[in-house]
């Protein structure tokens, strides 16, 4: 008889229900079960015939994958339920027509894009540290910004005992009170911009995602969301063929 048991992690993502990495947490937490027992990290499952649960809710696998980019506004987590019942991204997309969610993160004082999915394979690639896909970020700081400080921010800041990657900075304007920076990273560190620029004495008033891997928000309006078209589509699966989330 032919096996058509797969990773527990797998599956989650198959469904909808969050990254293979988030939903490795979710195993970790003690919120997924199969079969009624609480399941373990590396456990696999029959999607058929296997009844799995997460946080009591049964899950049912997506067959229709979907792709969208969402305008996060400032405000929002990028998570599926907040524990502090803080508004989440997933508020947003609610219409979309199936369970989609966010791959990589923009945290809650940031801004932008940021793409949805329930495509787990998709979602993994695209996040993979050895993709190394392309970030840019429009981030105002307060005051000027003197040449050193922008010379350290290209070259790479320490954090957390690992300095981050060579990147592209560059001043796009410059005003009496802010200056307005370009960033274009490939790293996705948690809170990274905002930790680079803490590192260098630059107080981030605003941070905003505009393209990822040459897809960009354009003039999609805050809050709102639409599908990826087929060009924007090839650009993702590009990086994915080629490689295998501030």
């Amino acid at each position: 008889m032919k096996d058509n048991k797969i990773r527990l992690q797998k599956h989650l993502s198959e469904a909808g229900i969050a990254s293979r990495r988030k939903a490795e947490e979710l195993i970790e937490q003690g919120k997924v079960r199969v079969n009624g027992r609480v399941a373990t990290i590396g456990a696999k499952v029959d999607p058929k015939r296997d009844k799995v649960t997460v946080s009591g809710k049964t899950v049912i696998a997506n067959t229709q994958k979907v792709y969208i980019m969402l305008h996060k506004p400032r405000g929002f987590v990028t998570t599926m339920k907040d524990e502090l019942d803080r508004k989440c991204v997933t508020d947003l997309v609610k219409d979309v027509g199936v369970k989609v969610f966010p791959v990589g993160r923009l945290d809650r004082n940031s801004e932008g894009l940021l793409i949805m999915t329930n495509d787990g394979n998709f979602a993994n690639n695209l996040t993979h540290p050895s993709a190394q896909v392309n970030k840019t970020y429009r981030v105002t700081v307060k005051g000027d910004l003197v040449d050193e400080k922008l010379v350290k921010l290209q070259e790479g800041i320490m954090l957390d005992g690992r300095k981050t990657l060579p990147c592209d900075v560059f001043v796009a304007e410059r005003k009496a009170d802010r200056t307005v920076l370009i960033f274009i990273i490939h790293e996705g560190r948690n809170r990274q911009i905002r930790r680079m620029c803490e590192e260098v004495d630059l107080e981030v008033m605003r941070l905003k995602r505009t393209e990822i891997a040459g897809v960009k928000l354009g003039m999609l309006p805050q809050g709102k969301w639409r599908p990826l078209n087929e060009r924007e589509m090839r650009h993702l699966t590009n990086v994915n063929q080629k490689d295998g989330n501030a």
